[in-house]
């Protein structure tokens, strides 16, 4: 097994930064050295599961397992309700079309 996905990787740290934690504060609340919290954060140490998910709850998260199909969707209302996406989750891809165009189109 290789190391955690980097996006991964990158949301934990930047959950633990926008705590003001510092690794040595994460590790000491979940029993880790720091150089440990560094080495999952870096990619170098892959940690168990249940160090993983110890890491994600203190850093108020949560591991959740969604069918591959739905990920996409899932992802879309995490951006959705962190406010990075301004397009409704349900337009299609490009440009919204007048209701005129539409409408054409259908005839």
């Amino acid at each position: 097994m290789g190391a955690l996905p980097e996006t991964l990787r990158e949301r934990l740290q930047t959950a633990r930064r926008e705590k003001g934690m510092s690794q040595a504060a994460l590790g000491q609340i979940v029993g880790l050295p720091q150089a440990h919290i560094s080495g999952i954060e870096s990619g170098r140490i892959v940690p168990r599961f249940d160090t993983l998910l110890d890491l994600v709850r203190v850093l108020d998260f949560d591991l959740v397992l969604v069918p591959r199909e739905m990920v996409g969707m899932v992802e879309g209302l995490v951006r959705h309700a962190n406010g990075e996406e301004e397009r409704p989750l349900y337009e299609p891809d490009g440009e919204e079309e007048d209701g005129e165009e539409a409408e054409e189109r259908v005839r």
